[in-house]
C-alpha cells in the first residue's frame, strides 16, 4: 500500500475537511443524516464542523503512521469490532523518522547565535572553557554538550562606593575612612572599569562575583592610600594625588585575583569631614584661612618696608662714606698744604706772614656783600653797596645772555637799542701793600 504525502494529507485546501472524508479516497462519504436535529449534523453544502474537523484530522494523523482508515461507524477493513486499528510498521517507522528528522534539525539550529559588535561569546563544552568567539553569526554545539555565554567586552563599566544614584543618598559603611592625623573624613567616588582584550574569560570563570570584587577593591585600595594622608591633603590639595594611587593600587590587586578588569578611572565625587562635624570644621577652616590672610598680609607690607628700609641704609652708609672720604682727605690736604707752607715759612717768615694775611683776606673779602674802607682824610667810613651793585650786574647780565639766545638784542619802545652797562669801578684807591700793612699793625692791639 502506498501511503499518500504529508502535503495532501494535511493540506488545508481539501474540501472534504470536516465532511466525513479522510481526503484518502479509501472511505465513501458519510450518508446525510436524516434525524431531526435540526440540520446541525448535515455539512452538506454548509460549513464543516468542528467534530468532524477534530475526527478528520485524527483520522488523517493515524493514516500517517499506518493505521488504516475506518473506525468505530464504518468497519473498514484495519478495524475490528471495537473500533480499534492497528498500524502498519512500516508507516510507523518512517512516521516516527520524520518527526525524530524534526526534532534533530532543531536541536542542531539551536546551536546558531549571533555575536555583536564589541561583544565576544565564551564557549563551554560540559561546563569547561573551550573557547572564545568573535562578532557575527557563529555555531556551537546544541545543548548539553556546548553552551555560551555573551560578555560586552568594550562595555565602559561605572561602580558608585559611598553613595548611590547621588551624593545625597550616602552608604557611610563605605564612604567613612580614617586619616594618618586620626581625622574621619567622607568619600565618595566613582570608579570606571573595562575588560581587558582577551579577558572574558578570566571575567567569568576566575571569580564568582567580579563586579562584587572591583568594588570590594577600590573601597580597600581607597582606605590604604587615605590612611597614609594628612586630613588637609586628603580634602584639598590631594585629590588628584590619591585618585591615581588608588587606580594604580586597585589593577594590582585585580591583576593578582585575575579578574581580566582594566580600570580606568577614579573620580572622587565628595571628600568633606562627617556631618555631625562639618560646623566645628568649618570654623576651623576660616580661621586657618584668616591666619594665612594676615601671614600673607604681613609678609607683603615686610616685603615692602624691608627693601625701603635697606636702600635707607644703604643710602646712608654711602652718605658716611663718602663725608668720612671728604674730611680725611680735606684733613690731608689742609695737612700737607700746612707742611709746606711751615717749610715756606721757615725759609722766608716775613714773606709767608705777608703772603697768608693777603690770602686771608682775599677769601674773606670774596664772601662779604658789604665792604668798610678807612680812609687818611678821617674817620669816616665809606660804605659801598656791592651786594645791590652785584645783584643788578647779575640781572643785567642774564638779560643780555637771554637776547643773544633769542638772536635779537633788547629795544625799547622807541626802536633804540638798550646799552649794557659798563662795569663799574670802584674810585678807592687800592692800597699799597706798605699801607695794607701800617693798618693791618694799628689794628692788632697792643
Amino acid at each position: 500500500m502506498r501511503l499518500p504525502s504529508i502535503s495532501r494529507i494535511f493540506n488545508l485546501n481539501d474540501s472534504n475537511w470536516g465532511r466525513g472524508n479522510n481526503g484518502s479516497g479509501n472511505e465513501p462519504p458519510r450518508r446525510p443524516n436524516n434525524n431531526n436535529d435540526g440540520g446541525k449534523n448535515n455539512n452538506n453544502g454548509g460549513p464543516p464542523d468542528l467534530d468532524e474537523l477534530w475526527r478528520d484530522f485524527n483520522r488523517r494523523l493515524g493514516g500517517l503512521f499506518g493505521r488504516k482508515p475506518g473506525g468505530p461507524r464504518g468497519g473498514g477493513n484495519g478495524g475490528d469490532n471495537n473500533g480499534r486499528f492497528s498500524p502498519s510498521p512500516r508507516g510507523a517507522g518512517i512516521g516516527v523518522g520524520v518527526i525524530g528528522g524534526i526534532v534533530v534539525l532543531l536541536w542542531l539550529g539551536s546551536g546558531f547565535f549571533i555575536v555583536q559588535e564589541g561583544q565576544v561569546a565564551v564557549v563551554t563544552q560540559f561546563g569547561k572553557y573551550k573557547e572564545t568567539t568573535r562578532a557575527g553569526f557563529q555555531w556551537r554545539l546544541p545543548y548539553p554538550i556546548q553552551s555560551h555565554e555573551i560578555v560586552n567586552q568594550s562595555q565602559l563599566r561605572t561602580i558608585e562606593v559611598g553613595f548611590r544614584n547621588n551624593s545625597r543618598s550616602k552608604v557611610l559603611q563605605e564612604s567613612l575612612m580614617l586619616t594618618d592625623d586620626e581625622n574621619i573624613v567622607d568619600m565618595q567616588f566613582v570608579v570606571q572599569y573595562r575588560l581587558k582584550e582577551g579577558g572574558a574569560r578570566d571575567y567569568l570563570f576566575n571569580s564568582r562575583n567580579p563586579d562584587e570584587s572591583v568594588k570590594q577593591a577600590a573601597e580597600s585600595a581607597m582606605r590604604e592610600v587615605v590612611g597614609k594622608k594628612k586630613m588637609d591633603f586628603v580634602l584639598y590639595e590631594g585629590r588628584t594625588e590619591v585618585a591615581a594611587e588608588v587606580t594604580k593600587l586597585m589593577q594590582n590587586i585585580m591583576d593578582i585575583y585575575g579578574t581580566g578588569v582594566l580600570i580606568s578611572t577614579v573620580a572622587i565625587q565628595n571628600a568633606q569631614p562627617p556631618e555631625q562635624v562639618q560646623a566645628a570644621f568649618d570654623d576651623a577652616v576660616k580661621a586657618g584661612q584668616d591666619r594665612e590672610r594676615q601671614v600673607n598680609e604681613g609678609q607683603a607690607y615686610a616685603n615692602e618696608v624691608i627693601p625701603r628700609a635697606a636702600g635707607a641704609a644703604s643710602r646712608l652708609l654711602q652718605e658716611a662714606e663718602g663725608y668720612r672720604s671728604r674730611i680725611v682727605e680735606n684733613a690731608e690736604g689742609d695737612a700737607s698744604r700746612f707742611t709746606q707752607v711751615l717749610t715756606e715759612y721757615q725759609k722766608a717768615p716775613g714773606v709767608t706772614r705777608d703772603r697768608l694775611y693777603l690770602d686771608t683776606m682775599q677769601e674773606v673779602f670774596t664772601n662779604a656783600s658789604k665792604v668798610l674802607v678807612d680812609t687818611r682824610s678821617g674817620n669816616n667810613l665809606l660804605y659801598l653797596p656791592l651786594d645791590k651793585i652785584m645783584q643788578q650786574v647779575s640781572k643785567e647780565s642774564s638779560a643780555a645772555v637771554a637776547a643773544r639766545s633769542n638772536g635779537s638784542s633788547s629795544t625799547m619802545n622807541n626802536g633804540t637799542a638798550l646799552p649794557l652797562p659798563a662795569p663799574m669801578s670802584s674810585s678807592v684807591p687800592e692800597p699799597t701793600p706798605r699801607e695794607a700793612l701800617r693798618s693791618r699793625d694799628r689794628n692788632v692791639p697792643r
